[in-house]
């Protein structure tokens, strides 16, 4: 991973924003912004599935899928994490079908998820925000909001979080966030 463009702490964890593949990342645990079936997709979904191998597609079909707002997890298989947490995050409806309350949720489950295995490292994607439709800003401040609101209400095991962005302009929208959290 290159240097983050931004990192801040919260009760002894680091934030990190960087531009990366998530599927090269050395973490405990990767989110992968994952569809109801959890068989893999386009985009973040594709690239875990196909870096993981057949293994992990084997690994989620035993899960039974997943519903949106929830998250379920694996082993990473051939990827440098040790475990995949497949977050399934909301389409956008425009704003009216509790979107943001669905993908804080995803938040939240992923991160209950890494305190239950032990997970001192983990990534997030940009969840929703690409074929999803999810408008990236506002996304982007619902992720930071609440992974920093979990982080401030206590210890979570975890040691680094990192917001894996795909593009610099995706990077930009944590970046505000960060600022309108006032953690830099």
């Amino acid at each position: 991973m290159n240097e983050p463009l931004l990192a801040a702490e919260i009760r002894g964890v680091r934030l990190d924003i960087a531009v990366a593949d998530i599927t090269t990342l050395p973490h405990d645990a990767i989110v992968n912004a994952a569809n109801r079936t959890l068989l893999g997709g386009g985009g973040v979904d594709g690239a875990i599935h196909r870096g993981a191998g057949p293994q992990l597609l084997a690994a989620c079909r035993e899960l039974g899928g997943c519903e949106t707002g929830d998250a379920k997890i694996t082993p990473a298989f051939r990827l440098p994490a040790r475990h995949v947490i497949h977050a399934v995050g909301p389409v956008w409806r425009g704003g009216g079908s509790d979107e943001d309350d669905l993908l804080a949720s995803c938040y939240r489950a992923a991160l209950a998820l890494s305190r239950q295995h032990g997970i001192e490292s983990l990534a997030f994607p940009a969840i929703s925000t690409g074929i999803y439709g999810f408008p990236a800003d506002r996304a982007a401040r619902i992720a930071v909001g609440t992974v920093a609101a979990a982080l401030a209400a206590g210890p979570t095991g975890l040691s680094l979080v990192t917001f894996c962005c795909f593009s610099p302009d995706a990077a930009a929208h944590h970046v505000e966030a960060f600022g309108d959290l006032g953690l830099v």
